[in-house]
């Protein structure tokens, strides 16, 4: 049998004749024209999609009934008000006071000004006259506002009351009007205030880390690029109905994308200028950025729209909304990384890191050295700087690193139990001063708290006799009252002892004898009739919700087809269907974003354990929220859906720094082993990593300037959360845990030795 010739490599043409020969003029053509081509047509997505950043609040809204599911009581009520008069009007309360007793002509004032008032259109439907409060010092004038432009007529209306108003006569404007004309103000400042602030950051974030005039403009560029072409694709969305956004998915939208973009620009950027390093030719050093780039770029966007994807299970459409957008966000940030700024960079070449441009030079390349001294010896690091010590320190005592951190970690985990997400009353959403939350503090202080929002009850006509009496018999309940034609107000007080609507049924029905409906008719639709019942408690109180709930017990105990609904079971039916998401939702995306590290790392055990790592890190983030919104900024609690989202992004966007750590240390470990692989990952991508969380926690925090407790509730815990990821879990805790159980963190594969 003879032996194989022995294969010989043959030497390249210019072997001995020094540099490689120039490429065909054809070759440089065309590496010239591909990325000039990539950087016009980001530039006329941006023209297109640029305008629509001023459009984009055209269709969100901030009604929370509208992302209620339909199978939500709350939701079948507001359909059945569609057959009732003064359905899609915003209730405004004017509050009227003059402490120690109103004077003789404040009443007829308010009466000619309500007039005024109704006959200016600015009500929609039948403006209330002025109802006095049982102590004499207190009217109450209700105005039905359009569901529409609420923020200008609550100003209009504020006006009209302030205009030749008696001396001394104090007047606030309250009610769900006033309300969401604070809500609809507070997220004014999206557009502007909000993308101002987080690009400003960014770019002073930019300028400490690169230094250089240039660089930072292409990164902030890149997200720019990045958020013009998904506002745009967003807003086709939401105007073809495929998906409703409010105020705050808008503002999250915003902060995702610049945050995502950067980080993956960052990422890109590093690799770059190290190929500069080591490649003469810019073309050389754009084909390894992009080759040691693109693989975890999108591995991290897969797992964050992985995540995100898993709201669509919500029942609450405000959730299920965020999940389609984000990840709409997510891809352009992806792609404007991976294709807008590497040929941005490859045109530029070394030029866009002046003044401190990287020089060709393969023998210093290697800033880090990490030496394997064989078995049973610990490598060494060889190398100046912040993360060579650390890699030092992790590999000096392993064990007790990761073991001391767990034990921190946990411990400030443990106050998550004190985090309270059961909701918040509607008058504190809104941070800072507030008409309408101090004209509320007034009105209990004269009419029961839930003038203004009564719980709405429809109730089947057979039924109406059994149902006031259920609801008088309610505790918490301060009247009841039916709606009416031919009444001054539009409604008419009943009780036990009323004569009930009888008779066929009609659109409305025939006057009612000499009973309390003698001087209206009763409006009937579907064969209900609808009941007006005032809470005793303000009507976003827990108070109120506690009424609600025991209002619908014992009216379904009358006729199972008895409905309530109006604010209160508004805020109700949303906390519990936010709880119930909240549930569902977080298990899934721990199992989603499993599946995808599984794929990335094709390991079983280093998946599980990054993953455990990233939760005890969003635990211990929301234990130290805990601490701080009590005990620091004095909140009430939190919106059901604020540990949703800061889990979603939290988990998935935090595991984007252990994806970039553990796939450069997968490649390093294939040549040098898994324990010196650790050792140069940790050190090669140590300030880029750092880097990144910096810039994502500063563009989350800046949606602190919005004065919505939401927004700077889940501010500060994905800032924070991002900080510890990008800080602590990767620096100490994954690098130390991962040297210490060595290659068996590839199990069942061998990614080194």
């Amino acid at each position: 049998m003879t032996s194989p010739a022995p294969v010989t490599s043959r030497p390249a043409p210019w072997a001995g004749r020094g540099r490689p020969p120039r490429p065909r003029r054809g070759a440089g053509l065309l590496r010239v024209l591909l990325p000039a081509l990539l950087i016009v047509a980001w530039l006329g997505v941006a023209g297109v999609g640029g305008p629509y950043f001023g459009k984009i609040s055209e269709v969100s809204t901030n009604d929370r009934s509208s992302f209620l599911p339909e199978s939500a009581e709350s939701t079948r009520v507001a359909q059945l008000q569609q057959e009732f008069r003064d359905a899609d009007a915003v209730p405004a309360i004017v509050l009227l006071v003059r402490e120690g007793g109103l004077a003789a002509g404040d009443r007829e004032w308010a009466q000619e000004t309500a007039s005024a008032v109704q006959d200016s259109g600015l009500s929609e439907g039948a403006t209330s006259p002025p109802i006095p409060a049982r102590d004499g010092e207190a009217l109450q004038v209700v105005v039905p506002l359009p569901d529409g432009e609420v923020v200008d007529d609550v100003e209009a209306l504020t006006g009209r009351f302030a205009q030749d108003r008696p001396e001394g006569l104090q007047v606030w404007v309250t009610g769900p009007a006033g309300f969401t004309a604070d809500l609809v103000a507070g997220f004014e400042g999206i557009d502007g205030l909000l993308l101002g602030t987080a690009l400003a950051v960014v770019l002073a974030i930019l300028l400490v880390v690169y230094r250089s005039p240039v660089l930072p403009v292409l990164v902030l560029l890149t997200s720019v690029l990045a958020l013009s072409a998904a506002v745009l694709v967003v807003y086709r969305l939401a105007a073809e109905g495929l998906v409703s956004i409010s105020g705050q998915v808008q503002g999250i939208l915003f902060i995702l994308v610049v945050g995502a973009a950067t980080d993956y620009s960052l990422l890109y950027t590093a690799r770059y200028r190290d190929a500069l390093l080591h490649h003469r030719r810019r073309a050389d050093a754009t084909r390894e950025a992009l080759r040691g780039t693109t693989e975890p770029v999108l591995a991290s966007g897969a797992t964050v729209i992985a995540g995100l994807l898993c709201l669509l299970l919500s029942d609450l459409a405000s959730n299920k909304a965020l999940g389609p957008v984000a990840a709409v966000g997510i891809v352009m940030s992806v792609l404007a990384a991976l294709t807008f700024l590497p040929a941005a960079l490859h045109l530029l070449g070394r030029g866009a890191f002046w003044p401190f441009s990287p020089r060709h030079d393969p023998s210093g390349a290697e800033r880090v050295r990490v030496r394997d001294h064989g078995a049973g010896d610990r490598p060494s690091v060889e190398g100046r700087g912040l993360w060579a010590s650390v890699a030092r320190f992790v590999a000096r005592a392993p064990r007790t690193v990761w073991v001391a951190t767990t034990v921190v970690l946990l411990g400030l985990a443990g106050f998550s139990t004190q985090f309270q997400a059961s909701g918040v009353e509607q008058s504190e959403l809104v941070l800072g001063e507030s008409q309408a939350r101090d004209g509320q503090e007034a009105l209990a202080e004269h009419f029961p708290g839930g003038s203004g929002s009564p719980a709405i009850v429809m109730v089947p006509t057979g039924s109406f006799d059994d149902a006031v009496a259920a609801a008088e018999a309610t505790e918490g309940t301060a009247d009841v009252a039916v709606v009416a034609d031919g009444s001054p107000s539009g409604t008419l007080p009943v009780g036990q002892d009323a004569a009930p609507p009888s008779g066929p049924p009609a659109e409305a029905g025939p006057p009612r004898g000499d009973g309390p409906f003698s001087a209206a008719e009763t409006v009937e639709a579907q064969g209900r009739l609808q009941l007006l019942v005032t809470l005793a408690d303000a009507a976003d109180s827990p108070e109120a919700e506690a009424t609600v709930r025991e209002l619908r017990d014992s009216l379904r105990a009358v006729d199972e087809e008895i409905l309530v609904g109006g604010e209160t079971a508004t805020t109700l039916d949303t906390n519990a269907t936010s709880i119930a998401d909240r549930t569902l939702i977080i298990p899934v995306v721990l199992g989603v974003i499993t599946l995808v590290l599984m794929l990335l790392l094709r390991s079983v055990l280093a998946p599980v354990l990054l993953l455990l790592t990233t939760v005890v890190s969003y635990f211990t983030a929301l234990g130290v929220a805990a601490l701080v919104f009590e005990h620091v900024l004095g909140f009430p609690g939190a919106d059901p859906s604020v540990p949703l989202f800061g889990f979603v992004f939290l988990v998935a966007l935090g595991i984007d720094y252990n994806i970039f750590l553990m796939s450069r240390v997968r490649e390093e470990s294939l040549t040098h082993g898994t324990r010196a692989g650790i050792l140069r990952g940790l050190t090669l991508t140590g300030g880029v990593i750092t880097s990144a969380g910096i810039v994502l926690a500063a563009t989350f925090a800046a949606l602190a300037v919005i004065p919505i407790m939401f927004l700077v509730q889940l501010a500060f815990i994905v800032a924070f959360g991002v900080l510890l990821d990008a800080l602590i879990v990767r620096s100490l805790l994954v690098p130390a845990l991962t040297y210490d159980l060595g290659r068996v963190i590839w199990w069942p594969r061998r990614a080194g030795t």
